[in-house]
């Protein structure tokens, strides 16, 4: 343990050492022929077989090694000879120096050194190559004597051509040391898809094993380059090679030397052995290497386990983090104690922000906004150049134009079509332009919302009740929103969004989720009103019907057509009532049954989404075909049921979308006058409504603001709560003098726009899952999408064929997915599930379940106060109940410990702390 300490604990100015590809040849007889190195196995992280007989590669699986091939390769460690920062440019010389080592210390007998250097360069044969061609690996290498050169040239077919050029103007031909290169085959080489899998600085690990009948003893060598260097092709795709490990020795052992180049293999691709094998200075480091690689190996018993299974690659790798720090001296992350905090109050909250510091200075916290997004301000445009930025699109854009037909639909229906459908296009269109242009967090998507809804109706029947001007009085309660709004923001008001925790975050958000999940569900039943089910109808009527078309004079034989005559059973059922004919037959009434047709649209378009979506993570296809479908997952299940619609020919009812440019209304203009419709004290009285606007679009916007700017989001270009709380004002200011909605960000869609923009690791190894790297932070996807929303009411000859089940079922996959991932629902799944298939949630670790079942029930308690509350008439105040949400959950300190609280209601991501939990575990050890 001392000497891994001193290896990985030294510091020094050297960049983390690069990721490295394994790959094992063995020395086989192809095809009956002579000896040649054959390419067995493969490792990034995960092993890699040649299948026998199969002719391609096997799944990437754990690499499953014997306790005896460990112990054997210690010892050939112990024995061998240990080369470390051989200077060497080829793999003749490679091979040379290492011969000349092995003589000098009496581990070889001079008269095997051409048989062994023989041996160690013939060719190499790699799966992917078919052919006999010599490989780059022995065509690139140094040779040093004619003969070997014609004999090269002779197998490549360069008998009679002219000597390639070399740098320099020297050839191939006669006297020493010059290398050649056959191009053809290192375009294929370059063309190897493999190459996808690995980071661009990634170096090779050769391991060569095999059996010869002239050797008595093993030839064993450990090699390190001191600069990677290009040997042609020795390995299969064209990386430097920085390492290699020979072992050749008598007949008889093949299959031992095969698991001992398993291990050492399987040993290049652990994390810490890799970083021990680049700093090792001498044998005893590498031993020491293998000895901590023992320390954590686990055996079963052979009676138990059949080695031959192959283990498929976990989902989620554990991170070697944990056996360096015993190492190198990590940081003690919160080993103190029993709790690990992340704000400065009971359950961990954003007090660490830096965004949400409170300056103390007039507008300083807009400011510092302002000057923490402006140099991204350019980059916010060329990030969007990518094919994800096209599928985030189209996804929201429909999202937005259905939740604004929705909303303004039910806004012209609670103010008597003050205003309507076209308002609340021209509204979003404007408020999420500019919004997205200028705002602090741009993948915020701003919206109409529920509870804005119910205060404009309020507001409406108020006004009508006391023959108040309804557009002006909106106007002044919208100016004193604004004003308070821009007050919050001067003085720095935002700081008390770091008093959000969990509680108050997932108490919204599930709330808006399930509006969603709920009104998607509501307006499909609302269907069934319109377009009741033929219950009437038989199951014979169905299987056995008939509508024929007859004359009403039967002595009419033929129906008159423009070109002739046509027999009156052909006509359809149109054409015989226009030509005067009569339906005979017990199926003639029938109606298709549009409701059942639209559960068909709107359960397959949700469940077509989810079913896409995941089929990144599916066996069909390639790894770019597979991203790709599931970037346009939405898209492609709203295309695959509007075709379905179309084919089937049932009447649903479809999307309606405005064809004039012009206020819903006749009776109201764009501009609202600010004065002479409603008395003078009406314009300071309501500052009072104001005050509860205030409260809401503070609420709206910061609690979705720090849904979006989670830390486990991993956004880089930093969070703008001030500036966004700015425009949201300015905004309100403009919607107001138009007589448009008021707007404020939406939760569900803001999410939906995050989870559509999320990136992950394209160069991952061989069965090794994608990571998240973060989003794909840029104002061009939601600036587009306004302005789409803009131009739709002059698009309505092709939305008119997109049928409302289908954007519903879109609604219910917003809803449903976002949900997942939520804390409380996975809690709320406890209440069901045994102890023994509880997943091993860290809180689950430190806090009795009982605990988690009240915490879980007072937060149903809440949730379920707040949709009672918003469905009657006391919803004006539901912005204050919503506030509320913070001092119940500033009550729950005396119900619960702050132990319990800081696992149950910590914003650190639960892996983030499984990880913490497992470091301070190994510390303890110690």
């Amino acid at each position: 343990a001392e000497r891994i300490r001193f290896i990985l604990g030294e510091e020094d100015d050297s960049p983390a050492p690069p990721q490295l590809f394994t790959e094992l040849d063995e020395l086989l007889a192809v095809d009956g022929q002579e000896m040649e190195w054959k390419e067995t196995a493969r490792w990034i992280k995960f092993e890699e077989k040649v299948e026998q007989g199969g002719e391609r590669w096997s799944k990437p699986h754990v690499a499953t090694l014997s306790l005896h091939s460990l112990f054997e390769l210690r010892t050939c460690i112990e024995k061998g000879s240990i080369m470390l920062d051989m200077e060497a440019s080829s793999l003749p010389q490679v091979v040379e120096m290492i011969v000349d080592n092995q003589i000098e210390t009496g581990l070889l007998k001079l008269d095997m050194k051409d048989k062994v250097t023989y041996t160690l360069l013939r060719k190499h044969r790699h799966q992917t190559k078919k052919s006999n061609l010599r490989s780059l690996a022995d065509i690139g290498k140094t040779v040093s004597s004619a003969s070997r050169i014609s004999e090269v040239k002779k197998e490549i077919g360069l008998v009679e051509r002219n000597p390639p050029a070399l740098p320099g103007g020297t050839t191939a031909e006669g006297g020493s040391c010059h290398h050649f290169v056959f191009f053809p085959l290192l375009l294929m080489q370059l063309k190897n898809k493999f190459m996808k899998k690995l980071p661009r600085d990634a170096e090779a690990s050769n391991v060569l094993v095999g059996e010869v009948d002239f050797l008595e003893s093993p030839f064993i060598a450990f090699v390190r380059l001191q600069q990677a260097v290009m040997l042609g092709a020795l390995t299969e795709v064209p990386v430097p090679t920085r390492f290699l490990f020979i072992l050749l020795g008598p007949k008889g052992k093949a299959k031992s030397y095969h698991e001992i180049g398993r291990a050492i293999a399987t040993l290049m691709s652990d994390e810490v052995f890799h970083d021990i094998a680049y700093k090792a200075k001498d044998r005893q480091d590498l031993i020491a290497g293998i000895d901590e690689f023992l320390d954590e190996v686990i055996v079963l018993p052979p009676g138990e386990w059949d080695p031959a299974i192959r283990i498929e690659p976990p989902k989620s790798l554990p991170s070697s983090d944990k056996r360096k720090n015993m190492y190198s001296g990590g940081e003690n992350l919160q080993m103190n104690g029993d709790t690990p905090h992340d704000g400065g109050h009971g359950g961990g909250g954003h007090g660490d922000c830096e965004e949400l510091q409170r300056t103390g200075r007039f507008c300083g916290g807009l400011i510092k906004d302002i000057k923490r997004k402006a140099p991204f301000f350019a980059s916010d445009f060329y990030d969007a150049l990518n094919i994800q930025a096209l599928s985030a699109i189209l996804f929201i854009y429909l999202a937005t134009v259905t939740n604004a037909i929705t909303f303004g639909g039910l806004l012209g229906d609670a103010t008597e079509n003050m205003q309507g459908v076209l308002e609340s296009f021209l509204g979003t269109a404007v408020t999420g332009a500019i919004f997205c242009l200028f705002a602090g967090q741009p993948l915020t998507i701003l919206s109409s919302t529920g509870p804005v809804l119910v205060f404009e109706r309020l507001l409406f029947n108020f006004s009508r009740d006391n023959d108040f001007d309804y557009l002006e009085f909106r106007l002044w309660i919208g100016l004193w929103s604004a004003f308070q709004c821009l007050v919050l923001v001067a003085t720095d008001a935002s700081f008390l969004v770091k008093y959000f925790t969990r509680f108050t975050e997932e108490g919204f958000s599930s709330l808006i989720s399930f509006i969603f999940i709920y009104d998607a569900f509501k307006k499909m039943i609302k269907l069934a009103d319109y377009y009741p089910i033929n219950s009437q109808f038989k199951v014979d009527y169905i299987t056995h019907y008939s509508c024929a078309c007859e004359p009403l004079d039967p002595g009419v034989l033929f129906a008159p057509q423009h070109n002739g005559t046509v027999d009156w059973a052909s006509l359809t059922k149109k054409e015989c009532l226009k030509y005067g004919g009569q339906l005979v037959g017990n199926n003639c009434k029938y109606v298709p049954d549009i409701t059942l047709m639209s559960f068909i649209l709107f359960f397959g378009t949700y469940t077509c989404s989810m079913a896409l979506k995941k089929f990144k993570t599916s066996r069909y296809f390639p790894t770019t075909a597979r991203k790709l479908i599931s970037d346009f997952a939405i898209i492609l299940s709203i295309l695959i049921f509007c075709g379905i619609d179309a084919l089937v020919g049932v009447d649903t009812p479809k999307l309606i979308v405005p064809s004039e440019f012009k206020p819903t209304s006749p009776e109201r203009g764009w501009f609202v006058p600010p004065f002479g419709g409603n008395p003078w004290w009406v314009y300071l009285a309501a500052a009072i409504p104001a005050l509860l606007v205030t409260i809401l679009i503070f609420m709206d916007q910061q609690i979705t603001a720090v849904i979006v700017n989670r830390k486990e989001h991993k956004l880089k270009k930093g969070a703008g709560y001030h500036l966004d709380l700015f425009w949201v004002a300015i905004l309100m200011i403009i919607c107001s003098f138009m007589g448009l909605p008021w707007y404020v960000a939406a939760t569900v869609i803001s999410i939906a726009h995050i989870d559509s923009l999320k990136m992950e690791t394209e160069t991952s190894a061989p069965g090794e899952q994608p990571k998240f790297l973060g989003v794909r932070e840029q104002r061009v996807t939601g600036f587009i999408v306004f302005i789409l929303t803009g131009v739709s009411v002059f698009m309505a000859p092709i939305l008119k064929f997109i049928p409302m089940p289908v954007l519903y079922g879109v609604f219910l996959y917003m809803g449903v997915a976002s949900l997942n991932g939520v804390q409380f629902m996975d809690r709320l799944k406890l209440l069901l599930m045994p102890l023994k298939h509880q997943p091993d949630f860290i809180y689950l670790r430190h806090v009795p379940l009982r605990r988690v079942h009240l915490f879980t029930f007072l937060q149903v308690v809440c949730l379920a106060l707040l949709w009672i509350l918003k469905s009657t008439v006391a919803a004006i105040i539901f912005p204050v109940m919503i506030l509320a949400l913070v001092a119940v959950r500033k009550a729950m300190d005396y119900l619960f410990s702050q132990h319990d609280l800081s696992f149950l209601d910590d914003v650190i991501p639960e892996k983030d702390k499984k990880k913490k939990e497992d470091e301070k575990k190994k510390k303890k050890k110690k």
